[in-house]
């Protein structure tokens, strides 16, 4: 059996802007998406602690060291500019790994920068 776990999060960012003319997805500076292990293109889901919007969408590659945290098309109306959230990706576990598995996280600053971690991660076998 496997179970879905947290992979990895990058937590309570702030949302620099919002595209509503872009075809869709979430643009994070690449810097947070190298150290949370998300990859372009990956599912991740969005929770706005600032509004309680949740929802999911993909990752595009933003520029490194801009801190840019843009939600794009239809994903641009549930954000404003400033608004606080977490993006989360998941992946499959065995279960015999799942009571050891730790998922990355990453903070952040109020300008999106990451700060030291707070745990570490245990890779599942298989």
């Amino acid at each position: 059996m496997q179970r879905f776990m947290l992979k990895s999060k990058i937590h309570r960012v702030r949302v620099t802007d919002a595209n509503l003319d872009y075809e869709g997805s979430i643009t994070i500076d690449e810097n947070l998406i190298k150290a949370a292990d998300i990859i372009p293109y990956e599912q991740v889901d969005i929770y706005n602690v600032s509004n309680g919007e949740r929802f999911s969408t993909y990752v595009i590659r933003g520029k490194r060291n801009s801190g840019v945290i843009c939600l794009n098309g239809a994903a641009a109306r549930k954000v404003s500019k400033g608004d606080v959230i977490i993006i989360a990706s998941y992946v499959a576990v065995d279960d015999r790994d799942a009571g050891k598995w730790m998922p990355k996280c990453v903070y952040v600053d109020d300008r999106n920068r990451q700060k030291p971690a707070k745990g570490k991660r245990v890779k599942a076998k298989g």
